[in-house]
């Protein structure tokens, strides 16, 4: 196991963020990645697709996440910005990334970079996917994202698209100039050599068990929301030092940042990132970069601390970040900061707003703070707590099935065109989100409101506060 993948407990140094630490940032790729701290079971690798324009990334990124997400065509440029997929190789789960072509030569601010380009995927990604044309000859775009990855630590994978036939494939052969050790002949198009690579690609989602299970034991908690919320103010209360950098100019963060915390004698991470804005507003490069630090951050956290400017209210983009956590399986607890610059009437008017938006969310704990003064920190961190600590309750196949007994006498499902809906038998599959699997004679008859009724049973009985908790129906005739 690489040095860049042992999992790293320790406090992050901060730099802030000007206009030339953005343009250092943007130049100085060719230095190893940093550590960062790793999720534990559950949390899924990632892996990053890169390349020039028009070599087929999108097709590859479709076919990869088995689903056409990404807008393919005949032409460079065509990827905007970046998608995210949930996929599958060889039955291992991960999350895959399409990010925009890279050209050195060009004077779009989204391509003209490589250096960003490549950052993003140094930065973030557990693997990254070199996606190279095997229908020409290696360009200078190629020879320098080639150069720049080969100086990482990261596992890359160099793969020569468009091999339709055996002759392109002889013809990709001319891509071994760059210098790559390995080279892998696929056709997206078509889903040649497709099975090889997602071979190749699970070697390296492999984890050490003994430390995957040392960092299961510490809760991770991301601190997320939009750009000059507090995120950053309220770690500093929390370790009762200028740790990160505050500044009332919206992104001053940019990297998240990983504090090892000891909160009345438990250890916790806390994950501070970069704010999330509306993609339209997203700025090309850096700011890209950030965003995608902050997902990766929800997606290695136990819990999401979704920090909202009290004063300014709840927006969508707030709503859209609640979605991403909830999609993730993560806990939540929503934090309206800066209270102490509210009155009265105006606290009840941003908690309606907030009862009013977040309503596919009502299982999550809401408080009001203000993390400059450190008014309602310590009741935030009570229920930050409570929400991982149910996040990762597990409750015996016995008590379950004791509690739905109780349950169906009461309330049992409705019949479905004079079909009696019977629910035999219930367990908890899985923690961290609490899952569950229902056997039951007609699984698709089950309507949602019976289905929303019995997980808010669940919630309730079991004290799963602060957490998701999914409910799977099968099929009693069906084999599992």
């Amino acid at each position: 196991m690489s040095k860049r993948r042992k999992s790293q407990l320790a406090v992050s140094s901060h730099a802030a963020h000007t206009a030339e630490g953005a343009k250092s940032a943007t130049a100085a790729t060719d230095a190893a990645p940093a550590q960062r701290a790793r999720g534990g079971a559950g949390h899924r690798p990632i892996v990053a697709i890169v390349g020039r324009p028009n070599v087929g990334k999108s097709a590859l990124f479709n076919r990869l996440a088995g689903a056409p997400l990404a807008i393919v065509e005949d032409m460079p440029g065509v990827t905007r910005d970046r998608l995210y997929a949930e996929a599958v190789a060889m039955g291992r789960p991960f999350v895959l990334i399409d990010t925009g072509g890279f050209d050195p030569d060009s004077d779009d601010p989204l391509t003209q970079s490589i250096a960003v380009q490549v950052k993003i995927a140094l930065e973030e990604a557990d693997v990254v996917i070199c996606v190279l044309d095997a229908t020409q000859q290696p360009m200078p775009a190629d020879r320098e994202a080639v150069q720049l990855l080969r100086r990482s630590e990261l596992p890359v994978l160099y793969v020569a698209n468009k091999c339709d036939n055996a002759e392109r494939a002889r013809e990709g052969m001319d891509l071994y100039k760059l210098g790559i050790d390995m080279l892998r002949p696929v056709s997206a198009l078509h889903g040649h050599g497709i099975g090889d690579l997602e071979e190749a690609l699970v070697t390296y989602f492999a984890e050490d068990k003994e430390a995957e299970a040392t960092d299961d034991k510490i809760d991770k908690i991301a601190i997320v929301g939009r750009p000059n919320a507090g995120k950053s103010s309220l770690v500093n209360r929390l370790i009762g030092e200028e740790r990160q950098i505050v500044d009332s100019r919206p992104g001053t963060t940019v990297d998240s940042v990983d504090t090892l915390l000891e909160y009345e004698g438990e250890p916790m991470v806390l994950i501070d990132t970069a704010g999330i804005r509306r993609k339209r507003s997203v700025e090309r490069g850096l700011e890209a970069l950030a965003v995608m630090q902050a997902v990766r951050a929800v997606e290695r956290s136990d819990v999401v601390v979704l920090m909202i400017d009290a004063h300014e209210g709840p927006s969508e983009q707030d709503a859209k970040i609640a979605g991403l956590c909830i999609e993730r399986g993560r806990g939540l607890v929503i934090a309206l900061n800066k209270s102490d610059l509210l009155d009265a009437d105006d606290r009840k008017k941003v908690g309606q707003a907030v009862n009013d938006l977040f309503t596919f969310v009502t299982w999550a704990d809401v408080q009001m703070i203000s993390a400059k003064e450190g008014r309602g920190v310590k009741k935030l961190m009570e229920a930050v707590r409570a929400a991982a600590k149910a996040h990762k309750k597990r409750v015996t196949t016995g008590e379950v099935n004791r509690f739905f007994e109780n349950v169906l006498g009461h309330h049992p499902p409705p019949t479905s065109d004079g079909r009696v809906v019977k629910l035999f038998y219930v367990t908890q599959v899985q923690a961290s989100p609490p899952s569950f699997v229902i056997t039951t004679n007609y699984p698709d008859r089950i309507h949602f409101s019976y289905k929303r009724y019995v997980v808010n049973q669940l919630r309730e009985h079991f004290g799963f506060t602060g957490t998701p908790v999914r409910v799977f129906y099968r099929d009693k005739n069906k084999k599992p």
